[in-house]
């Protein structure tokens, strides 16, 4: 009987052989490695032949598992049912099955074999709003009833395309008269506000004929409102009509919503019912809102008392509070839904309106609610309390036998056997699926193997799961800290923010590449790289050397120096801009000075917004870890200053 000890070291030896290189086989031949990465492309080309040769050579392969998911799934429309079965019951509890199951459901679904989708459905772990879709349907055998189909509501409610599955659904809905025209009408004005037009156009055409735009008239208002509202008509007698001059209005106040207020105010404004006036005032409320403009706050206010979502009431809030308008701030807050009301952003700013209200006590009882929380919101919650930045105690360090433990998961080995193959598309989810369920001590045992195996995405987002027993020097990893301590003193560069921001853009990944084509540690845009790299006179500068560490640090660093100056220090500002573009960053500002937490509440970007809360709240942290001089993030905020210029409704 082998030792526990013996069969710890086996399996953390078995983990470190993971992250060896590619090797070729005793004959000289391709490698197991070789036929696998060959495998692989021969999926993603849809080759069914040329994967099954190269099957036969990797059965016992530790990704042996993806071959057989591959091959399945390419065949997955014609493969019988207990094939499925056999593989869905060999790799239970596997993120490959949940995979399989729900591709498997969709086909189920489309093609009403409800026997099947009944029996498979409960086993799928993750919810998905196609799958859910079929399921209303498989409840009642493929056919419409009431009860079951008022779930499809949350879908109709999300300015996103209707999932294929719910397609059915909606056709017996509109004929039973459960969605009427007037959902129908709302979902449309959803989708034309966030550019959707094809799904739109198809909202339309189950519209009453004298409610229902045309295809080509939608196009036109989209394309050329100013002249659309030119050309209305002097009666607007339909709702067709009336439906088109709402596009077109939408449409122009994307980008000049003081021009649509004009045109809206000037002689359109009086032709419709006040139900459609106040829609109109809301959606233009929005709209300028995003571009910061005043006179948003009384758009808002023309709307009435109508409903309004939980998107419309956030950015009441927020140009409430470009405009220091506290009970107004109050008011959009207090009207949002409990868990948009919840959320830690609207928390803190409904505490600190109170503050300004006279309400201390019951201010002070929300910011309690956050004050402990390791992020942006709960930091600034905790200062407001007067609670100083405590990193928790260090959790003893994972045991070998801990570590062995977590090594020894399928899924762990498998993701691992993924990155060393250059396969992150693949391993990401698998790492992910594997550690969801696991406790804080596996945790940090799993971001440790992570740590070891170089995986620093993994490490950081791993250790950031845990609830009460941390380590932070693994969620606030410093690879790469030679590199990049250099380069920020050669900049001048404050080192936490460097790694904050660092953090942020790549989880210390060197190859990471994003869908917009950034490249490495510092996430730099090949025309970025190509303009620093003239700048400061690099030799043999070609783009293919970006993803070095210490290439990409010096480029990144000279490039975050050069945006700092532009913003006389100021950091957010200079994070605002390095993710989004010194103009934006810049068009942000107001003409008054204005807090900083304030100027990153209000950026219009969802994804800027994050990232610099991100950014500078890894900052407070990283300083922690290092010691030294630490101010506080309120302080590190402070004020921005008031913009010398601005250019009228430059919100984005």
């Amino acid at each position: 009987m082998r030792s526990p000890q013996l069969s710890a070291a086996r399996a953390i030896f078995a983990a470190i052989l993971i992250v060896l290189p590619l090797t070729l086989s005793a004959a000289g031949g391709p490698s197991r490695d070789e036929s696998l990465l060959a495998a692989h492309a021969a999926f993603l080309a849809g080759d069914k032949a040329r994967l099954a040769r190269r099957a036969a050579d990797i059965r016992d392969h530790v990704l042996a598992p993806y071959v057989d998911f591959w091959r399945l799934r390419l065949n997955l429309e014609e493969a019988a049912p207990g094939e499925i079965k056999d593989f869905l019951a060999r790799h239970a509890g596997t993120a490959l099955a949940e995979q399989l199951r729900r591709e498997w459901l969709l086909i189920l679904g489309k093609n009403g074999q409800w026997e099947l989708f009944r029996e498979e459905r409960p086993s799928l772990v993750k919810d998905d709003p196609d799958v859910a879709c079929y399921a209303l349907l498989a409840q009642q055998g493929g056919q419409y009833a009431p009860a079951p189909a008022a779930g499809i509501k949350p879908f109709w409610r999300t300015p996103k395309a209707l999932p294929e599955g719910c397609a059915p659904l909606v056709d017996a809905m509109v004929q039973s008269g459960e969605i009427t025209p007037r959902d129908l009408r709302e979902r449309f004005r959803l989708l034309v506000q966030t550019g959707l037009l094809t799904e739109a156009k198809r909202v339309a055409e189950r519209l009453p004929r004298d409610q229902a735009p045309q295809a080509g008239q939608i196009d036109n208002a989209a394309q050329a409102p100013v002249r659309v509202l030119e050309r209305s008509g002097a009666d607007l007698k339909t709702a067709a009509e009336r439906e088109l001059v709402i596009v077109a209005l939408s449409r122009l106040a994307q980008n000049d919503p003081q021009l649509a207020a004009e045109r809206w105010n000037g002689k359109l404004r009086d032709r419709f019912p006040l139900e459609d006036r106040q829609y109109v005032w809301a959606m233009l409320a929005v709209c300028g809102a995003r571009r910061h403009l005043p006179e948003a706050v009384e758009w808002f206010r023309e709307a009435g008392e109508m409903p309004l979502s939980n998107e419309q009431l956030v950015w009441r809030a927020r140009i409430a509070l470009r405009q220091e308008n506290w009970p107004e701030v109050r008011g959009a807050i207090e009207r949002m839904s409990p868990s948009a009301r919840n959320e830690p952003a609207w928390i803190y700013w409904l505490g600190r309106s109170l503050f300004v209200l006279g309400e201390r006590e019951s201010g002070r009882a929300l910011m309690g609610r956050i004050a402990g929380g390791h992020h942006f919101y709960g930091r600034l919650a905790g200062e407001e309390l007067g609670m100083p930045l405590q990193i928790p105690p260090k959790e003893a360090p994972p045991t070998q036998n801990e570590i062995a433990e977590v090594a020894s998961l399928a899924g762990l080995q498998q993701a691992l056997a993924l990155y060393r193959l250059g396969l992150r598309t693949e391993a990401t989810p698998e790492w992910i699926w594997t550690v969801r369920a696991l406790d804080d001590r596996a945790l940090l045992a799993a971001a440790e193997l992570a740590r070891r195996n170089g995986i620093w995405d993994r490490a950081i987002n791993t250790a950031d799961r845990t609830v009460a027993a941390h380590d932070f020097t693994v969620r606030y990893l410093t690879p790469y800290r030679d590199v990049l301590s250099k380069e920020a003193r050669a900049r001048q560069l404050e080192e936490p923010w460097v790694f904050g921001l660092v953090r942020q853009e790549s989880r210390f990944i060197p190859d990471a590449r994003s869908s917009a084509g950034a490249v490495g540690l510092m996430q730099l845009l090949p025309s970025t790289a190509r303009w620093v790299a003239r700048k400061v006179g690099m030799r043999g500068f070609h783009l293919s050397r970006v993803s070095r560490p210490e290439v990409n640090a010096a480029l990144g660093a000279f490039y975050l120096r050069h945006v700092l100056d532009e913003f006389n220090g100021c950091q957010i500002l200079a994070a605002a801009a390095y993710n989004a573009g010194p103009g934006r960053a810049h068009r942000w500002r107001d003409v008054r000075p204005l807090e900083g937490a304030i100027y990153i509440e209000t950026i219009p970007f969802a994804e800027t917004r994050q990232y610099v809360k991100n950014v500078m709240a890894n900052t407070v942290y990283y300083a922690a870890m290092f010691g030294g001089e630490q101010p506080s993030l309120k302080s590190r905020l402070g004020t921005i200053a008031g913009a010398t210029f601005l250019k009228a409704g430059a919100g984005q």
